[in-house]
């Protein structure tokens, strides 16, 4: 197959692209290196170092025996996207070049409206360059779990059954997002569908819990292949995040209770999960949804995992509370279905510690890395518009 992806130097799609290349397709990509601005805006930086894209390129080629077919661009210029999916003929468009942070989205207007006006606009392009250029490609779009929110009910897999005087139908689930990062994911997952319907196009939409880790297995140890790895406010998702701080003997920074719980899953299981929707693509016109996690977990578990898998490496690592920055239930029901994709054949890794021990071992030597940009690994950026360090709610060390 030939596969595009959009956002081909991120965290997903850099490590995406070598493992669909490592079982046969062709692939081409386009990014505009906006992830790697943004993450020096907020005071952070890659844990393990990031190479430059000449240098990436050359680690591929060498790697993989061909060359990946790149060429750096914005969504949000039309004709660029357009004259490229009219070059390429994709039969499948991995669609991550979005901004992915809620924090960021909460920091002002500016950063508000600019999430926005990237995500929302730049995935709309991308749905009229496939009607025009290529039609009966099929749009494998990254949203999120955050989209649906922490509802009292269980979460099905986008559409529910649903019975209102008397009369039953089959409704898309309502989205309760929690920044205005996931409410724009949720202005994509409608424009998809409404897109789907009206041109006959075939998307599946995946919601991706939180993912984790520092590589896949055809990366093979050469550090240029790979993929980057945030630990700061904005970009350091919760694991990401633990396992640095631990490196550094910082505590584990839980916000508030620490009951918060996701869906969380493994690189290699995100990898593996994408790679599945695009190889069995649903029907021209179909809009269909998929929710992406290996297992729900609260945070505080999480955080107790990244302890268990310190003592295995020889660290002791406190967990402290913060102070929430961020307007959340900590304490709520949270269940969701992940049929689809078991159907086609993911097989979950089921082994969170093991991971984390994997990732302890790859960011030790790196450990100066993430002591230059500490400061980043508290919070300031606060969802009622005021920016204040979080504090320390509860200093007592934590037992496994």
């Amino acid at each position: 197959m030939k596969v595009f992806i959009a956002g081909i130097d991120g965290y997903l799609g850099w490590p995406l692209a070598q493992h669909l290349t490592a079982r046969g397709h062709e692939v081409a990509g386009t990014d505009l290196f906006l992830r790697r601005q943004w993450v020096d805006e907020v005071g952070g930086q890659s844990a393990l170092p990031v190479y430059s894209m000449d240098e990436r390129l050359q680690a591929f080629r060498e790697r993989y025996g061909k060359d990946l077919n790149f060429r750096q661009g914005d969504l949000l210029d039309y004709e660029f996207l357009k004259d490229y999916l009219a070059d390429f003929q994709p039969d499948a468009i991995v669609h991550l070049a979005e901004m992915p942070s809620a924090p960021y989205s909460m920091i002002d207007q500016k950063h508000a409206v600019f999430t926005q006006q990237n995500n929302v606009i730049g995935s709309l392009n991308l749905l009229w360059a496939i009607k025009e250029a290529c039609p009966n490609a099929h749009l494998v779009k990254l949203g999120t779990m955050g989209e649906y929110g922490t509802p009292n009910v269980p979460i099905p897999e986008g559409f529910f059954e649903v019975e209102y005087r008397g009369r039953k139908d089959t409704l898309p689930f309502p989205r309760q997002a929690g920044s205005f990062y996931h409410w724009s994911k949720v202005h994509d997952s409608g424009n998809t569908m409404f897109a789907c319907r009206i041109w006959g196009l075939r998307s599946t939409d995946i919601m991706q819990g939180v993912v984790f880790g520092t590589q896949i297995d055809v990366m093979d140890g050469d550090p240029r292949l790979f993929s980057r790895l945030d630990f700061d406010q904005c970009f350091g998702t919760a694991i990401n995040r633990f396992v640095c701080q631990a490196v550094i003997g910082h505590p584990l920074t839980l916000y508030g209770l620490g009951g918060q719980t996701r869906g969380f899953l493994p690189m290699r299981d995100s990898i593996q999960c994408m790679t599945l929707v695009i190889e069995n693509p649903p029907e021209a016109g179909e809009y269909r949804v998929f929710n992406q996690f290996e297992e729900t977990y609260s945070i505080e578990e999480l955080a107790g995992k990244v302890q268990e898998a310190g003592v295995d490496v020889g660290l002791d690592i406190e967990i402290h509370h913060y102070d929430n920055p961020r307007k959340e239930m900590e304490k709520h029901f949270f269940q969701a279905d992940r049929q689809h994709l078991l159907d086609l054949g993911y097989q979950p890794t089921h082994d969170v510690v093991a991971e984390v021990r994997i990732m302890l071992r790859d960011l030790l030597p790196h450990r100066d890395r993430i002591l230059e940009k500490a400061d980043s690994l508290v919070p300031d950026i606060r969802w009622d518009g005021s920016r204040r360090r979080s504090a320390i709610i509860d200093g007592e060390k934590s037992a496994v």
